[in-house]
């Protein structure tokens, strides 16, 4: 980050030159990519039509065929119409029963926030357990918090393979956090925040044996589901973030352009007017709108020639999905205002810099609970740069993670996209499910950032099993992950620039807009918006689109064409054709877009400009870590304690030497620590506070933690105890690593009389 402009102009024009030539090379990599796929695609269908057409006896077998795909397509379209149509009348009378959650399973409503003393449009819902599942109350609950992005809620339960039905195929009690369309008036996020830690509180009374709950977080519901863990420690059990984006400078050169809209769009001033224009209320289609426009092809034709190409297979697939899709939510004035300018543009929730409301900053240092990061490179709305980059701002290294006694996952998908992640059956059946089964046994691991790893084994889709591992993981691991962060700086001008046109507009003519701006003319312009238009134009209820019900009755049941008929081939050819070129017209859009901003945001002055608002943390050194009290007052006890703090320093110290703990082990030492003496009847607390004193133990003085076990065992009993409920941990001998062996064998020497030495 340069200083002054006339000091490092010429440096940071270098650096700029670079970032412009690494864009351009990847997006042409990204277009080469692009073409070539569908080029291939092309030329083999082009081939196949050639061999259909030839192999026709003769003209008259062509004019044949040509009727028969015109009868087939005018039947498919009309078919198509009615299904749009049914979509359209889905919209209205989804829209009309107060756009409830696209839930597949039953609930019942267990608190409405309204009615709580800082009211939200929030509820929570306990799922019932379809027939033939059980749910034991003692068993961890779990609540999951959907994203309001625009969306209702629903997405993390509305298949049977899902987070939802994950945790009740399990036996656990599940909740889910909902949200009615229209805002409490003047409802912050604050308020949302405050709502959902009443909701913990409730499960808990609800179920006093069982763990706290597990929090699973989805998109914008992960950083809700960050800001509740930090904002209310005690409440929370593990938590889960899916696809959140939690550091939205983040992304890649080439390949993220959603995060430049910011800078580009004169950042928080159109969600400013858009709120204002709806009577302090914000339309959740605007946010819609622009995940439409990140991949048009996808959004504006494929899924419709899909559904053309397949109406009968695709038409229940299709409207399950618009259901959700289709339906917009409100924001107050206040949320969008404090998203926008905490989130997308200022970024300080990734750099500690936040605030949920006047007198209480946001820190995520203070989550307690394990943390489990899921991520894909294949999601272009949170990459996983947004995803992970918190953990680098956050902690000073590796160490300090340890040092707090805090355990953070992550997992990286190398191609699901962003809806993937919460909806796709296969993540549910790998992913999730394993995640679940990982949240049993996580507050075993010693303190420390790990990669969940999962291998898959033999067997089909649903009988297919998986080896879970867990790698021990450093910064600089998750910065290859991540990539290379120098375009980042540019942002810190952008988030200087938002709040001055902020400042404008709202002591000019945002005032007199918002007092000119009626409620019934806010509806009104909702109403119209093209988002809502586009899907409810073709409804039954307009006039003359009745007479689409017959039409699509014409060759009913209607005769599928010949899979011989060239004319199916030509009409792939065609849509595919079509969608390169919206692919296209996405990456050139995407390489200007990126071209652009670091034009205008990554130059000398600009840089410059935006000082003030970069990340300008100073981060512990590792020798200042080393000088922490809690870190010198648990090196000071390395001689204190018993048969639990021997044990654990055992296993903690088998972990660091093996860099990677299967599940299965870790499935033991969790059945060691809670359910063996001297674990079992131990308070949690205590527990998880030798996990954190003998973890920093093994990290700073690694020999002495050896050669101090006997002062913890002086009883030759208690030794033996503790090096068989190592050996159980750690399995058969056979399976173990070299160091896993010679770090036993150090054990034995340490702890047992020379003669009784069996390795």
């Amino acid at each position: 980050m340069p200083q002054t402009p006339s000091e490092t102009g010429f440096e940071t024009g270098e650096v700029m030159a670079d970032l412009m030539a690494i864009s351009a090379r990847r997006w042409q990599e990204t277009l080469h990519d692009t073409v070539t796929a569908h080029v291939e695609k092309i030329s083999a269908q082009q081939r196949e039509f050639s061999e259909k057409m030839m192999a026709l006896d003769g003209p008259m077998a062509a004019a044949n065929a040509w009727a028969g795909y015109l009868r087939d397509a005018t039947e498919r379209a009309a078919l198509t119409l009615r299904v749009l149509q049914d979509r359209a009348d889905v919209s209205l009378a989804h829209d009309a029963a107060g756009n409830p959650p696209v839930l597949i399973y039953d609930y019942e409503v267990v608190m409405e926030a309204r009615d709580l003393p800082r009211p939200s449009n929030y509820r929570l819902l306990r799922i019932l357990p379809p027939e033939g599942v059980t749910v034991h109350d003692w068993k961890r609950p779990y609540m999951i918090i959907d994203p309001r992005a625009g969306h209702g809620p629903g997405i993390g339960g509305f298949k049977k393979d899902s987070q939802v039905g994950v945790a009740l195929k399990d036996g656990h009690p599940v909740y889910f956090v909902a949200f009615h369309p229209e805002p409490v008036p003047g409802q912050t996020i604050a308020d949302v925040t405050h709502s959902e830690a009443a909701f913990l509180r409730e499960i808990a009374k609800r179920h006093p044996d069982s763990p706290k709950p597990a929090i699973v977080g989805n998109c914008q519901g992960g950083w809700a589901t960050a800001i509740l863990a930090a904002t209310y420690p005690a409440l929370t059990g593990p938590i889960v973030l899916n696809g959140a984006p939690m550091s939205y400078w983040g992304g890649k050169i080439g390949q993220d352009p959603m995060r430049y809209g910011g800078g580009l769009n004169a950042g928080v001033l159109p969600a400013l007017i858009a709120a204002d224009m709806g009577s302090g209320v914000f339309d959740g289609a605007n946010l819609v709108q622009n995940f439409e426009t990140l991949n048009p092809g996808r959004t504006w034709f494929r899924k419709y020639a899909d559904l053309f190409q397949d109406p009968e297979g695709a038409a229940a697939r299709f409207l399950e999905f618009e259901r959700w899709w289709g339906g917009f939510f409100m924001m107050t004035k206040e949320e969008i205002r404090w998203i926008v300018e905490t989130l997308f543009v200022g970024n300080k929730l990734g750099k500690n810099e936040g605030f949920l409301e006047p007198g209480r900053p946001i820190d995520l240092k203070r989550i307690t609970a394990p943390i489990i990061c899921f991520a894909s490179h294949g999601d272009n709305i949170t990459p996983p740069a947004q995803a992970l980059n918190w953990i680098v701002d956050t902690y000073a290294d590796e160490t300090e993670i340890e040092i707090r006694g805090q355990r953070i996952v992550y997992m990286i998908h190398e191609q699901v996209g962003h809806l993937g992640i919460f909806v796709s059956s296969s993540v549910a059946r790998r992913e999730h499910s394993n995640m679940a089964s990982t949240l049993k046994t996580i507050e075993s691991l010693p303190p420390g950032l790990y990669e969940m790893i999962i291998e898959d084994h033999e067997g089909g889709d649903h009988a297919r099993t998986y080896r879970v591992s867990f790698g021990k993981r450093q910064m600089t691991d998750l910065i290859a992950e991540t990539g290379a962060r120098r375009d980042e700086a540019a942002f810190a001008g952008v988030a200087r620039m938002s709040e001055a046109l902020a400042e404008l507009y709202e002591t000019s003519i945002g005032p007199v807009l918002c007092a000119a701006v009626r409620k019934e003319a806010a509806a009104m312009v909702r109403k119209a918006h093209p988002m809502r238009i586009s899907r409810t134009a073709l409804s039954r209820d307009l006039v003359g689109l009745n007479a689409v019900g017959p039409m699509a009755e014409i060759g009913q049941p209607r005769a599928p064409i010949a899979p011989s008929n060239p004319f199916l081939v030509a009409e792939r050819m065609a849509f595919d054709a079509i969608e390169m070129g919206w692919d296209v017209m996405r990456d050139l859009r995407g390489a200007a877009q990126e071209m652009r901003f670091l034009t205008l945001w990554y130059n000398p002055l600009a840089l410059w400009y935006g000082l003030p608002h970069a990340h300008t943390r100073t981060l512990k050194s590792r020798d200042d870590l080393a000088m922490l009290p809690e870190v010198q007052a648990a090196l000071a006890r390395i001689g204190t304690g018993g048969l639990a703090e021997a044990t654990v320093r055992m296993l903690i110290l088998l972990a660091e030497s093996r860099g990677e703990v299967r599940q299965d082990r870790i499935v033991r030492s969790a059945e060691v620590l809670h359910k063996r003496p001297p674990f079992d009847g131990m308070d949690e607390t205590w527990r998880r506070e030798i996990i954190r004193e003998q973890g920093l133990i093994v990290r700073f003085q690694p020999d002495a933690a050896v050669e101090t076990l006997t002062l913890l065992l002086p009883a030759a009993a208690d030794r033996r105890v503790a090096l068989d409920l190592v050996r159980y941990v750690v399995g058969d001998s056979a399976e173990m690593a070299p160091a896993t062996t010679a770090l036993m064998n150090r054990f034995d020497t340490a702890l047992l009389p020379a003669k009784t030495v069996v390795r």
